[in-house]
Order: C-alpha cells, then structure tokens, then sequence
C-alpha cells in the first residue's frame, strides 16, 4: 500500500544519512562510534515521529513499552552528538526519492505559507532572537518562525525555513526556498502565497527563474499592492495594470520628459 512506500522511501533517506553519520556528528570519529541502545538511525526516526508528549512517555510509546527502551537521559546523550544538518538531510533525500511518486505534469503546485510556535527551552540553549517577554509571561517564552512550502499535488512538504521570531523575514525565505526548487523536466512550478509573501520583489524573483505566482494580496481598501489601483465594483474580474517600480519612495515623482 502507498503508506508503506512512503515509510520505505524515509527508512531509505535515514539510511543514506546515517551511512555517512560523521558527516552530521558533532565530534566525527568520536560520536555514534560505539554500539547504543539509541543508534543513529533510530534516534533520527525517534525524532521524526516524535509527538507533544514528554520525552520519557515517548520513548515507551516508540518502543512498545519494552524493556530495552533507553532511557531519557540516553536520548538526551545522542541528541546532544546530533547537528541539525542530519535532518535536513533526511528531508531532503526523502524529497528527492518521493518526487517519481508521481507521474510527470506541465505543472506543479508549491504553496508557501508561515507560522510562529513556541517551543521549550533555556538561555543557554536558543539566542535572545528567540526569546518573548513583553507582557506575554512572567518568565518569558520562546518562538520562531516557520517558512513551509508544501506540495499540492504529492502532498508532502517541499521546503521549509526556521527563522527567530526576532528575525523573521518571510520575503526572504520566500526567495530562498524558490532558489532550492528543483526544476523537472517538462515542468514548470506555480508559486501560491498569503498575504505575507505578496511583494514585487518576489513576483520579480519567480519571473525571473523562469516559473509562474500566484499571491493573495491585502484588501483593496488597505496600503497594500493593490490599493492605489483604479478597480471596478464587480466581485470577480480579470485586469491587466502597468506598475512603474523605482527606488525612491516619494510619493511624488516628476513624470519622465517625452
């Protein structure tokens, strides 16, 4: 069945990750060099199926209640000798051998969208860029934010971009992600953002790799893109609009001679 293929192909990805474990090891040739009850390979698909509850119920639940679950501070143990990168490379090989899944189209439907979430952690551990205090709690809290790009058609996320909250910058990750697309032979990629993504710069940067947009843009009555634009008074309409873009953001610029 197709849920066995999709579990066979991320098995796979963690595999060719963990062939090359040095690569991701915090101190290669030292780490994840001895037998342990929490090898690579399952402490990275440990990560990946991980839910909301408490470490320690999660590792019974993953285990089956078994005896030779580890225990939480040997998770703690691997995850500490763990970069980051591991997962994003898993991700990445999993994307690449998921994309056949599907037969080939003319085209493919990518939407991007953003959300801030909080997540549990110490000041030693995530940077000031992380940390909330105003007003919200009275010991503070932590957020980032996440750029998705997810494929419409396959169903899985293409792309994704963790910015801190401080620094969240989701024109940027746009471009970005757009950037690390693959192209696939015969297809072209739709861009399909919010409101948060609408800006010229990158309707400009998807036309000029070659590829086609579709942005929800603020409401007419409001400063947005669309707001200065003479539009008719029906629900539904198709316009074409001539935009002049310049550096300056006067409001008042002297029309060209001739």
């Amino acid at each position: 069945m197709f849920h066995h293929k999709i579990k066979s192909l991320f098995q796979s990805a963690v595999s060719c990750v963990t062939r090359n474990i040095s690569d991701y090891a915090v101190h290669p040739g030292r780490d994840f060099t001895r037998n342990k009850k929490l090898p690579p390979d399952l402490f990275i698909s440990f990560l990946v199926s991980q839910g909301s509850s408490c470490t320690g119920n999660e590792l019974l639940d993953f285990w089956h209640l078994q005896d030779s679950c580890p225990s939480v501070s040997a998770f703690n143990q691997q995850r500490s000798k763990l970069k980051p990168e591991a997962l994003q490379a898993v991700f990445k090989q999993f994307n690449s051998l998921a994309l056949p899944l599907e037969p080939p189209t003319k085209y493919r439907f990518l939407a991007a969208d953003g959300s801030t979430f909080a997540f549990f952690s110490k000041h030693s551990f995530a940077s000031d860029a992380y940390y909330v205090s105003e007003g919200h709690s009275k010991k503070g809290f932590y957020n980032m934010h996440l750029n998705a790009l997810y494929d419409l058609q396959r169903h899985t996320y293409a792309d994704a971009i963790l910015q801190p909250v401080h620094d969240k910058d989701e024109f940027r990750a746009f471009c970005d992600m757009v950037d690390r697309q693959e192209s696939l032979p015969g297809t072209k990629n739709i861009y399909i953002g919010d409101r948060g993504y609408c800006s010229y710069n990158n309707m400009a940067y998807v036309i000029q790799s070659g590829e086609y947009f579709r942005f929800r843009t603020k409401d007419i009555h409001s400063k947005g893109l669309v707001g200065n634009f003479d539009l008719p008074g029906e629900e539904a309409f198709d316009m074409t609009v001539t935009v002049t873009l310049v550096r300056s953001r006067s409001k008042k610029l002297a029309a060209a001679q001739g």
